[in-house]
């Protein structure tokens, strides 16, 4: 991921110089000696987005202890599918007052927080198993085969088959 502005470079990241340099060669030659180069030097080109490499874990450096209570709650069931009135109710609090709550401690809202969580295993799953992508989807929870290959791009940038094959050792021996 680079940027420019003013004739200033910049790029984000520990190996961004990589992309960076790609971008300045594209800019100053051509595409086609971009393209060579990225081969010669095994990095990859365009990639506008590090989504695939954010790690989740979930925000608990907070004070909400019926906050912390329905996110530990979500972590242990990661395999069902939970809802705002269940975690609620599991917490005693209304559920428009929890919402609030939830998003003031964890800045991220319920549902968010959920899909999130589910995806971070689901990549887990993914770098570490032979399971298939139907297997990882129930696994974290998703009947929804289209649901669950949408919110997983979303997240990481990536088809479930693209990261696993990208990420696996066993995928890539």
């Amino acid at each position: 991921m680079s940027t420019e502005e003013n004739r200033l470079y910049s790029g984000g990241g520990a190996m961004s110089c990589w992309n960076l340099l790609l971008y300045l060669v594209e800019k100053y030659t051509n595409r086609e000696t971009a393209i060579l180069a990225s081969k010669y030097f095994a990095i990859d080109i365009d990639r506008e987005s590090q989504s695939v490499f954010a790690m989740f874990q979930g925000q608990k450096n907070h004070n909400d202890a019926s906050i912390k209570k329905a996110q530990e709650f979500i972590e242990n069931n990661i395999q069902e599918s939970i809802t705002i009135e269940e975690l609620a109710n599991l917490v005693s609090v209304g559920r428009r007052s929890f919402e609030r709550r939830f998003k003031l401690a964890t800045n991220h809202s319920v549902l968010e927080y959920i899909n999130r969580l589910k995806m971070e295993n689901a990549k887990r799953s993914f770098e570490t198993s032979r399971k298939n992508i139907n297997e990882v989807m129930y696994d974290v929870g998703y009947t929804d085969t289209k649901a669950f290959r949408t919110i997983f791009r979303k997240f990481t940038g990536l088809s479930p088959i693209e990261y696993r094959n990208k990420y696996n050792k066993m995928t890539a021996a």
